[in-house]
């Protein structure tokens, strides 16, 4: 049985990592807003991920759906249009897979 803590470091790191690429991404596209909108940003995209798995199981549709939810979130925090918010989430997405690749979290890839 994991412990506390370890369970802890569990939710915390990939959420720290996601939130440095988020922050990095929109300020490397122009965007102003500071650190806590890009850990808004992280957060708001774990739980709408985990609400469409849970509620439609996991796969592409929740995923698909999930993405477009948390484009209008991304739009909505920066204060964007769509393509913009897709451009961010397609980069962000494909930071975070590389990232991934080489910084392995307790719970796999971010």
């Amino acid at each position: 049985m994991a412990s506390p803590g370890s369970a802890l470091l569990t939710i915390l790191v990939p959420l720290i990592i996601s939130t440095i690429i988020i922050y990095v991404i929109v300020k490397l596209l122009g965007e102003e807003e500071g650190i806590i909108t890009a850990l808004l940003a992280a957060i708001a995209g774990t739980v709408i991920y985990a609400a469409f798995s849970f509620l439609l199981g996991p796969g592409w549709i929740a995923a698909l759906i999930a993405g477009i939810v948390w484009l209008l979130a991304l739009r909505s925090l920066y204060k964007i249009g769509w393509l913009k918010s897709l451009v961010i989430a397609v980069v962000i997405w494909s930071a975070t897979t590389i990232v991934g690749w080489f910084l392995p979290t307790l719970m796999g890839p971010v």
